[in-house]
């Protein structure tokens, strides 16, 4: 599926600018890397990888890269490096591409069932977890979908409030409860009510306490067999938020929540402010879990869905 039947010029735009940062820290010390060189040797592949490390790759991601960059230049006899770009945009889009990837989402259409698509969000407090359901809720309404958001993250009176507002800008109905109240029972009332409207998409806020896993992974699991007694499949997405812009906490943030709960998607955000670009592909390759979703801005339109292929080729440019 070519470029433009799920990229608008629009969505492209906001992409690249959305990467400058990361592909200005990314791109100029691979260019470092390179300088001089007339072929990929041994000491081009040590700069590449001191290159991919320090850009928040990850130690284990940049060791996959290195590795498959061998086996090509090997296999493909390659000489010179004016097609490295080329070579990395291939190697790293394949290295992060899972099954069905381009082809599950590529807008914010859903496929109705009868039943409320629901997805369970988690994350620390601070990641852009509620502005990014906000932003969540503003692009599921805009493609025609029905969305009620649940205020589950009763631990913070302030989530309840910034949920309040993401709803009346966006024009969603959030169903609450007061500070204190059992987070199953709001995620309860929230699909009764969403599920008596009709709606098609149901959000649901969760605390992001990381101080003591047991108590998250029981609070996270109490509220998922609660929305099952309502919505059989429910969730159908468990959304992890992530902060991009906090380059190897993130790694921790997510060992954290994929050990507390059966996360199946992400969401990087901040990534519009931060040289940290490069966290979205070692996070996506070690966890082996589809980054669905990136955040390249404040506005409510500045949440895109990802397509690995297009992220590498903005990262590391189109002249390829």
């Amino acid at each position: 599926m070519g470029f433009k039947s799920f990229f608008s010029r629009k969505k492209k735009e906001t992409l690249d600018s959305g990467l400058e940062k990361t592909k200005e820290g990314v791109w100029s010390k691979i260019s470092h890397a390179i300088a001089g060189k007339s072929k990929v040797d041994d000491d081009v592949l040590d700069n590449l990888e001191e290159a991919f490390i320090t850009s928040d790759v990850g130690t284990d991601t940049t060791i996959r890269i290195i590795e498959r960059l061998q086996d090509r230049v090997a296999r493909d006899k390659y000489v010179g490096s004016e097609e490295l770009r080329r070579l990395l945009v291939e190697e790293i889009s394949d290295m992060l591409k899972k099954p069905g990837d381009e082809d599950e989402l590529e807008d914010f259409h859903i496929k109705k069932t009868g039943e409320p698509y629901v997805i369970m969000v988690v994350g620390v407090n601070g990641v852009g977890k509620t502005t990014t359901i906000g932003k969540l809720a503003y692009q599921y309404k805009e493609a025609g979908n029905k969305v009620v958001l649940g205020a589950a993250d009763t631990f913070r009176a302030a989530a309840i409030e910034q949920l309040d507002i993401w709803g009346e800008r966006v024009g969603v109905p959030v169903i609450k409860q007061k500070m204190g109240s059992d987070p199953a029972a709001v995620a309860f009332d929230t699909l009764s009510s969403a599920k008596a409207q009709g709606a098609d998409v149901v959000i649901i806020d969760t605390a992001g306490r990381l101080h003591n896993k047991i108590g998250l992974m029981n609070e996270l699991t109490k509220i998922k067999n609660v929305m099952k007694r309502v919505v059989p499949d429910a969730p159908q997405e468990i959304l992890l938020v992530l902060d991009g812009s906090t380059g190897q906490n993130a790694f921790e943030q997510a060992r954290q929540f994929v050990a507390a709960t059966e996360v199946n998607n992400l969401a990087i955000t901040k990534l519009d402010g931060t040289s940290k670009g490069g966290v979205v592909i070692g996070i996506s390759d070690q966890f082996k879990i589809p980054v669905k979703y990136i955040g390249l801005g404040e506005g409510k339109e500045d949440l895109q869905i990802f397509h690995s292929a297009e992220f590498v080729r903005s990262l590391f440019g189109e002249a390829i």
